[in-house]
């Protein structure tokens, strides 16, 4: 029982506002970020549960470097370009259950869940003691998207998963497995349960928590559990609600959609949050960005640092967007190497490419080659000519999306396709305004290739989205691609990880499930 204890991190995070914080008013007016936990937590002090939303964000925005490549890394969309072999071999469906991300990624999302009731907990704890019942109802749901969503990146990774709303981890030892549809209902229903107590409004326009979470976030979830539920009609009502309440929209420039220019914009519906807080130097909050970024390169802005190359575009994914006939999309999405370029150019499909095709970026940096990759991804890639000046750390002050208003038009058109029905948006409407601004022509009717193409090219490199789509419509033939000289082929009964071996001994229900074999 101990020993569950110290393998999960869990912090409870609550904290006095006189030791911490000067005071409450800072805490909306700042990005949200890491706290610690205190204890004595006096809860007849109502104004001191602003504090656990505080700490709830701090956990959420926390996100740790290794969880986002392994939810992500098994498309025909990117490679894994470190020198983490055990990765590579996970984006070659060959899973090896000692590999040290899966233990900590499993321990990262059970934490942020087992945090996530701590917190719950103690927001009614206040609500008990005469804390606005109101606000304490809003706190709880928006602790329950953030935990929502920590239940959908582990369900998709391992399937079968543990269901509990306690705080202490040693409950897990005797519980048993909840199968992968019913975590997926349980997001569905815990998101009916948080939206009518969260803000009617878009992220940007909270005023008293920056870019919070709203009842959009978890319409979002609910659609995202109902499409892995294939419940299309339940998916659509939930893309209905956000698209007809007219507050989002599509960044008009994709490029610096995921740039500073786009941060926290009209199409942001839930963002993790980091900030330089405008200053040269001093404090700050960052994701771990060097994850992608390039090992060899130089910045238009000199001085700006690299990062570590492990993220790399697949050549098919490039090849699929210059045969549809993508600049836009295609300028936004990868940064090009000269090693890169003869490579396309290598296959006289592809030669000569377009003069779009370059290793200088459109802000005027240049991609050298690398022996580990050919090309690197935009989306995580932050222009030199974009950073506070004075700050060098690669992908300093920009956010981290999750998830976009173009997902949710998308996801729209798939349940539409295949076999809802909608009074808000057709599916050709959808397709075509996430095309429109990717400057692609209009189609005048479309299926479930046009939207599964589409959201390929509008989706890649993000949140593992092609691996889960191709696979949940068994299409997994489209899976295969070449990684290193080899081509993999993904087989039916490879779609989730196996249980980390670490957890194995500590919790022997799982020796005895389906993904253990």
């Amino acid at each position: 029982m101990k020993t569950i204890k110290i393998l999960f991190r869990v912090t409870i995070v609550l904290l006095l506002s006189a030791v911490i914080l000067p005071s409450c008013q800072d805490i909306v007016d700042e990005p949200l970020q890491n706290v610690q936990p205190a204890e004595g937590v006096d809860y007849t002090r109502s104004e001191d549960m602003v504090l656990l939303i505080q700490g709830a964000y701090g956990e959420f925005n926390f996100l740790q470097w290794e969880t986002f490549p392994l939810i992500s890394v098994r498309g025909d969309d990117v490679n894994a370009a470190g020198d983490q072999f055990p990765l590579i071999e996970t984006d070659a469906f060959r899973y090896d259950r000692s590999f040290w991300m899966y233990n900590s990624a499993w321990l990262n999302l059970y934490g942020d869940i087992i945090n996530s009731n701590g917190l719950i907990e103690g927001v009614n704890r206040f609500k008990e003691n005469g804390a606005d019942a109101q606000l304490a109802d809003q706190y709880i749901a928006e602790i329950r998207v953030m935990r929502a969503f920590a239940y959908l990146q582990a369900a998709r990774l391992w399937g079968d998963l543990f269901i509990f709303e306690s705080s202490d981890p040693t409950t897990l030892v005797d519980m048993e497995i909840a199968e992968f549809e019913e975590v997926m209902q349980h997001i569905s229903d815990q998101m009916d349960l948080a939206i009518p107590d969260l803000p009617d409004a878009r992220p940007n326009q909270r005023t008293d928590i920056q870019n919070g979470i709203t009842r959009y976030a978890a319409l979002a979830l609910k659609a995202y559990a109902n499409l892995e539920l294939k419940n299309w009609q339940e998916t659509v009502n939930a893309t209905d609600e956000i698209i007809s309440s007219g507050l989002f929209e599509l960044y008009p420039d994709f490029y610096d959609a995921f740039n500073i220019p786009g941060k926290n914009s009209n199409e942001s519906i839930l963002e993790l949050q980091y900030s330089d807080f405008g200053q040269s130097s001093g404090t700050n909050t960052r994701y771990l960005w060097n994850f992608f970024g390039p090992s060899s390169y130089s910045p238009a802005v000199e001085g700006i640092g690299g990062g570590w190359g492990f993220w790399e575009p697949n050549e098919k994914f490039i090849k699929f967007m210059l045969d549809r006939g993508e600049e836009t999309r295609l300028i936004g999405s990868v940064n090009f190497t000269p090693d890169g370029i003869a490579s396309l150019e290598s296959d006289p499909q592809y030669s000569p490419l377009p003069d779009f095709i370059t290793n200088v970026s459109p802000d005027g940096d240049i991609f050298n080659n690398h022996p580990r990759y050919n090309f690197q991804s935009a989306k995580h890639y932050m222009p030199s000519n974009q950073y506070t000046p004075g700050r060098t750390t690669f992908g300093e002050n920009n956010n981290f999306r999750v998830i976009r208003y173009a997902e949710i038009l998308l996801m729209h058109a798939e349940a539409l396709v295949s076999g809802a029905s909608s009074s808000v948006m057709s599916a050709d409407e959808a397709v075509n305004m996430v095309r429109e601004r990717a400057g692609m022509p209009t189609l005048t009717s479309v299926d479930l290739d046009a939207v599964l193409d589409e959201k390929y090219a509008e989706l890649a490199m993000e949140w593992g989205h092609r691996f889960y789509d191709l696979v949940r419509h068994d299409r997994i033939e489209e899976l295969d691609h070449e990684i290193n000289g080899e081509q993999v082929s993904y087989q039916r009964d490879e779609r989730y990880l196996p249980y980390p071996l670490l957890q194995l001994d500590l919790l022997p229900q799982l020796k005895d499930h389906n993904n253990n074999e």
